[in-house]
């Protein structure tokens, strides 16, 4: 079977790296999402011979209806199976049978501007202030974390906002040694707090102590042959693992308290030789998908805090095809010469996500802009060393794994990766949203925009009832009918199961 030729050519250039993949048909329609942890393996691998004869009849149909592919390169294994939800949700292709529900990953929250601050579970993060970690792929490693943290660190289970006798009376937690009683003053409000915050420590994977003393009761208890409370602490030692361990960094901020975050400016000012401490920091990334919709963002951390209403995004305009480095240029030539023109400050630190080749090109246009002495490094992301001062062959700078500097960099690194990436999945939306609308017969630019001001969005507008849109001005009852079956057409397509 000979496979289009822009196939052929993206086979080539397919990176080893951990990714999503988009199969499109010949019409364009994304109809299989799937994750990676080697893009090119994986990609390749459908399009030899013995896939197309050798494979289940799903895969082989799939093969058969491909035209084309795309890829989104990401930072690890575990974003790629978040980003393949996320994808899959977005564009219900037809022959993904997983993930078409409304399922999100895991989060736990624990409110510490409560007055006794409780373990919870959920699956939507809204910013009310408490801190949350996760999103855990694994439900049970989820569970089994927040049931610890609970049962270790003495926190309380019931619900009410201030636990008083009342609650007290109803409760057996603190009578089998899993709650410390806040309700009845068996522990100080003070107390109480510390052990929730020392809870947090420990979800975000700072207390590894704890690890090692259970590990130690799983082979005491093996040793005295008691050999079913082993296996139960290896088993809750297996999921405390996958929790903290291994824990998806996607969208991963939780608040850094402003003294660490100072250490971690200052060691950054030793160890990069700066002339000042990196009060504000400006990180740059890029999004796209195969070189289409291009996009970068920056992210601006203020005494080593991420702080959103400074955050930017740019649109990528110089650029065609898949070439981070020059997107990275533009970004950087397009932010600086406007805060030059503006007679704006600068920032302390320029940080650019990628090795030297965005390093390079980062540099060359501050040069160009007349600003050779202002500060920038890359963070590369497969083993997090800081390529720094490459004029003079200095080398990589690798952090130790628990520095405040490598902390503060990661952080900011993963913000600018989060809003490069959300910046793209907006551009997509709207292209989409535009598109359904743009091949339906009769629908120009005006009735377009009288439609999703009504509506507010495409999705809507397919549920709504050919009596309600015939209301939008310029809509009749007839072309009303003509958008809702071909709105409910396209979704019944996207819809179908791969078995149909």
């Amino acid at each position: 079977m000979t496979w289009p030729k822009r196939v052929r050519e993206k086979l080539k250039t397919l990176p080893d790296a951990p990714g999503c993949y988009l199969m499109r048909d010949r019409e364009g329609r994304i109809v299989y999402v799937g994750k990676a942890a080697s893009l090119r393996k994986r990609v390749s691998g459908y399009f030899r011979e013995y896939a197309r004869r050798s494979a289940r009849p799903k895969i082989r149909s799939l093969i058969a209806s491909v035209a084309d592919f795309d890829v989104v390169v990401l930072g690890s294994e575990a974003e790629a199976i978040l980003t393949e939800g996320r994808l899959i949700k977005e564009y219900r292709p037809y022959y993904n049978t997983l993930w078409k529900d409304d399922k999100r990953f895991t989060l736990i929250r624990i409110d510490l501007q409560r007055p006794y601050p409780r373990v919870s579970r959920c699956r939507i993060r809204k910013d009310d202030g408490a801190a949350y970690f996760g999103p855990y792929v694994s439900g049970a490693a989820s569970k089994a974390a927040a049931e610890f943290a609970e049962r270790f660190y003495g926190l309380r289970r019931c619900r009410s906002r201030v636990p008083d006798e009342a609650a007290w009376a109803h409760c057996n937690d603190d009578v089998i040694a899993n709650c410390s009683a806040p309700c009845v003053g068996r522990i100080s409000p003070e107390a109480y707090r510390r052990r929730a915050e020392e809870a947090c420590a420990f979800l975000r994977g700072e207390r590894m102590e704890v690890l090692r003393e259970l590990r130690g009761e799983m082979e005491r208890a093996a040793g005295e042959r008691r050999y079913e409370e082993a296996a139960a602490l290896r088993d809750l030692l297996m999921h405390l693992n996958r929790a903290v361990k291994e824990r998806a960094r996607v969208r991963k901020t939780p608040a850094m308290k402003r003294g660490e975050a100072r250490r971690g400016l200052e060691e950054l000012r030793e160890r990069l030789r700066l002339p000042t401490l990196p009060e504000t920091i400006e990180c740059f990334d890029v999004s796209h998908v195969s070189g289409t919709h291009c996009v970068a963002s920056m992210v601006r951390a203020e005494a080593g805090v991420p702080t959103p209403g400074r955050y930017r995004r740019f649109r990528i305009k110089t650029v065609e095809g898949i070439d981070d480095p020059r997107a990275i240029g533009e970004a950087v030539r397009r932010r600086y010469a406007r805060l030059l023109k503006e007679a704006r400050p600068l920032p302390d630190l320029v940080l650019v996500d990628g090795g030297i080749t965005q390093l390079r090109a980062a540099k060359a246009e501050l040069v160009a802009l007349g600003l050779p002495e202002l500060p920038v490094a890359g963070l590369a992301k497969r083993y997090e060393e800081i390529v720094w001062d490459w004029e003079r062959n200095a080398g990589n700078l690798v952090l130790p794994e628990r520095s405040p500097a490598l902390d503060v960099v990661t952080r900011l690194r993963d913000e600018a990766h989060r809003f490069a990436i959300s910046y793209n999945r907006e551009l997509r939306r709207k292209r989409m949203r535009d598109s359904l609308l743009d091949e339906i017969a009769g629908i120009g630019p005006a009735k377009k925009q009288a439609l999703l001001a009504r509506f507010g969005s495409v999705a809507r507008l397919a549920r709504a009832a050919p009596s309600a849109i015939a209301e939008t001005p310029g809509i009749g009852p007839k072309v009303a009918r003509v958008i809702v079956e071909e709105l409910r057409g396209a979704r019944g397509e996207e819809d179908g199961d791969a078995g149909a």
